[in-house]
């Protein structure tokens, strides 16, 4: 099953393990970051996110990363390739 706002399924599992660290939540993310497909909105991906996972339990380091994360919004995402040495 695909999922347009979690590819690899991340953040569902960061919110899967037991006793999970802020810090690890915060890779988690940018690993999720990384992965979403060119042109989705990351603000509005976070913004399901939250609402997909509401139901955890309050306090989890998850949801402060992605609050955060909303917060604060996501620099763009370096391109690879030929197009990250070429000034467009």
């Amino acid at each position: 099953m695909s999922d347009e706002i979690d590819p690899k399924g991340l953040v569902r599992e960061a919110y899967r393990i037991d006793g999970i660290s802020l810090g690890e939540c915060r890779s988690i993310f940018l690993d999720w970051a990384l992965s979403l497909p060119d042109g989705t909105q990351s603000a509005k991906a976070i913004r399901r996110l939250l609402e997909r996972h509401a139901t955890m339990p309050e306090g989890h380091p998850m949801t402060q990363v992605l609050t955060e994360g909303l917060k604060t919004g996501m620099a763009a995402r370096r391109r690879g390739g030929r197009a990250g040495r070429v000034a467009g």
